[in-house]
């Protein structure tokens, strides 16, 4: 019997949701047991061998590459998780959700603080991606299966998704998983 297929991804936030993924410790010997890791930066492998069927996506979209590699990861997974506030609320990054493009632009190119340009260049490469009206969540672009809450989810809560999915059961989180005290 084969075993599932899992896949990660990150989109824009910190990576600290994929730190949370190693935070299961030795655990992980034991998830490779039960599942065989595809597209991933915990395996490195940077193209997907093949369908998997549970796929994690940490980060909103920013820009328009967030979005078109979300709607890639999206086509090859079965099943997608949404993991951590700015997959599925945007994040800190959506802090500028409020504030025009063009005042963010200005911040970061020319009038910043420790901005130092004197020839007033904006990038414009056609090889940049496109930046977004604002951060959207994961389950604004494509459809998401599951959520997992947290900034970064904990993970206790990650590996019981995670073994829960691999092993085919449905998965349901606890009250106390939304519930901040």
């Amino acid at each position: 019997m084969s075993k599932p297929k899992i896949a990660t991804a990150s989109l824009a936030g910190c990576f600290g949701c994929h730190m949370s993924i190693l935070d299961i410790d030795e655990r992980i010997l034991e998830l490779i047991e039960l599942v065989d890791f595809d597209k991933s930066p915990v395996d490195d492998i940077k193209k997907f061998t093949g369908e998997v069927d549970i796929g994690i996506i940490e980060g909103g979209c920013c820009n328009s590459e967030n979005v078109h590699v979300l709607k890639d990861f999206r086509k090859h997974c079965r099943i997608l998780v949404s993991l951590g506030e700015c997959a599925m609320m945007g994040g800190l990054p959506a802090m500028r959700n409020n504030i025009p493009i063009e005042e963010c632009i200005n911040e970061a190119y020319l009038d910043g603080p420790s901005t130092y340009n004197p020839e007033g260049i904006i990038p414009n490469d056609p090889e940049l991606p496109i930046i977004l009206d604002k951060v959207y969540p994961c389950h604004e672009i494509v459809k998401i299966d599951y959520f997992l809450p947290g900034c970064p989810p904990r993970a206790d809560l990650i590996w019981d998704a995670l073994l829960t999915l691999a092993t085919g059961k449905d998965f349901e989180l606890a009250y106390d998983a939304f519930k901040y005290d």
